[in-house]
């Protein structure tokens, strides 16, 4: 009986272990559980965090342009890992960069200008380009879109091309910044090719778009160097400046300038190319250089100054046929010119046909030729003061070349010039001016 009852109770204990197992075991099925479901929960949010964070370095990745990137401030992604309480587990917790993200503000590129072309004019070797306003065209109505418009940028380049064309990537731009205003006027410009390519873009707080569609621009000027094949011995040509460099008497031997001149009429068969390109030099006293271009028609201005040191010069146009290489501008029936001179007296003068008229004016700093080739008009004007000095009335017969005549100093042109708006005023008042009869 007695180990019927050791036998139960060993039962009954054994039971009761068993329960107690049974009740932990629920009871860490069951934490398990509430686990995987917080793990559940706390992955959806990062998988959600990851897709939006995904979407917008998409967003970025798809610009190309470096000038277009305008996410900002920038920021360095970091994670904080999260393990579950058995160390089983772990996730990563995207909330700081999801809020960080979605504080971003992302400033719209503008869009590009359009240049107005009727707007756009050409005169007085300046360029005037005007373009529709930001609130008309880089935001199509709406600045806020895209923030308000700060500057707007030029970039102009010449080419003797008239096709509005694209410029290829490299082409050499004058560029300018810092334009408040939807226009702006480049002044002082050289016109040293047929035309002048515009373009302009706009720019808010971060970004700037693109350049606007290209606009070419016809620049009429009259462009020419000093022919240094022509100068005289002593004159030396450096670009735009020509001065009178003396060497001595040999040019003014009467004996050598009958021999050139002897050698000049009777040309040998057996001279070369280059002894033949030094008789077209002028020499003895005709301190004299031609321009390299001629003038057939329409109307043509250049620019004069005389250096610091200057004693005599003349200027003007000629036939180059009818120099030789000891004539002095004026003094034939084919050149016309202004002459000037602080050497022992002060004078100025206009030459024709060997006549001379003298002019009572200041001498002038600065000298504008206008020669009007169609009409037979030759104007000289002094741009300190703004004053028609001398206007000829002839009619040309025959291709014209700038003539300048240099002794002791020098002088320097400016070429690539558009003819003054202001000569007009002078050619009206010209007509009954007096002038040397041809």
């Amino acid at each position: 009986m007695d180990t019927q009852k050791e036998a139960l109770r060993r039962i009954i204990s054994t039971l009761s272990n068993k329960n107690e197992e049974l009740q932990n075991f629920l009871e860490s099925v069951d934490n398990t559980l509430t686990g995987l479901q917080k793990q559940l929960s706390e992955g959806k949010c990062a998988l959600l965090s990851c897709e939006e964070l995904l979407e917008f370095a998409n967003q970025t990745l798809t610009i190309t342009n470096e000038e277009e990137v305008t996410m900002a401030p920038a920021f360095r992604l970091t994670t904080r890992p999260a393990a579950s309480e058995n160390m089983s587990q772990f996730t990563v917790d995207f909330s700081t960069e999801r809020a960080g993200l979605q504080r971003l503000y992302f400033l719209p590129v503008p869009r590009a200008p359009e240049i107005n072309v009727s707007a756009c004019v050409v005169r007085d070797n300046a360029i005037t380009v005007a373009w529709r306003p930001a609130s008309e065209a880089d935001c199509a109505g709406d600045v806020s879109s895209c923030g308000p418009i700060e500057h707007y940028e030029l970039e102009y380049r010449k080419t003797n091309g008239d096709a509005a064309l694209r410029v290829a990537a490299g082409a050499c731009w004058e560029k300018i910044h810092d334009i408040k205003e939807p226009h702006v006027t480049v002044s002082g410009v050289k016109f040293d090719s047929d035309f002048i390519v515009v373009r302009v873009r706009a720019r808010n707080k971060t970004a700037a778009s693109e350049f606007s569609d290209p606009v070419t621009l016809e620049t009429r000027a009259f462009n020419f160097e000093f022919d240094a094949a022509t100068a005289h011995a002593e004159l030396r040509v450096q670009g735009d400046t020509v001065t009178w460099e003396p060497q001595g008497v040999k040019g003014h031997d009467p004996r050598l300038r009958a021999k050139e001149n002897k050698s000049s009429a009777t040309p040998s068969p057996s001279k070369t190319a280059g002894s033949r390109a030094g008789r077209d030099r002028f020499a003895g006293e005709s301190y004299t250089v031609l321009g390299d271009q001629e003038m057939t028609d329409s109307c043509h201005y250049w620019q004069l100054c005389p250096l610091a040191d200057w004693k005599s010069f003349s200027a003007g146009v000629a036939y180059r046929t009818s120099l030789g290489r000891f004539d002095q501008l004026g003094k034939n029936s084919g050149s016309w010119c202004l002459h000037a001179s602080q050497w022992l007296q002060t004078s100025l003068s206009v030459k024709h046909n060997n006549r001379a008229k003298a002019l009572d004016s200041p001498l002038p700093q600065r000298i504008g030729i206008y020669c009007d080739y169609n009409n037979g008009d030759l104007l000289f004007i002094d741009l300190d003061r703004l004053r028609l000095l001398h206007s000829f009335k002839t009619k040309f017969s025959q291709p014209l070349v700038p003539a300048f005549t240099v002794w002791c100093g020098g002088i320097t042109i400016k070429t690539g010039l558009q003819v003054p708006s202001f000569v007009g005023n002078f050619l009206s008042s010209s007509r009954s001016a007096s002038n040397l009869s041809q």
